[in-house]
């Protein structure tokens, strides 16, 4: 039986640690919406400065234009990931 080396070890632990910690603190997906439409707008339309008509929306997905699936509360979207609990991330 063949012995893995405690380099192997360690670099394969430190792996999967790494992705454990990235995956349960990213950022959901960010996107300016309208918030009467959920038509997807550009992204100066959500910056602060200027008379805006979006609001960013978090998660979801887009499709012919306008998102679903997310939300306008970025605490109530769960960004998942492996390790990660159920109470939106890390």
């Amino acid at each position: 039986m063949r012995r893995l080396r405690s380099s192997t070890v360690v670099l394969g632990g430190m792996g999967v640690l790494a992705a454990t910690i990235t995956a349960c603190g990213s950022e959901p997906d960010k996107r300016c919406v309208d918030p009467v439409t959920r038509e997807k707008l550009p992204s100066y339309e959500c910056e602060s400065g200027s008379s805006t008509r979006g609001s960013y929306y978090y998660g979801g997905r887009v499709a012919n234009g306008t998102v679903s699936g997310g939300s306008f509360d970025k605490s109530a979207v769960d960004t998942g990931g492996f390790g990660c609990s159920g109470s939106g991330g890390g």
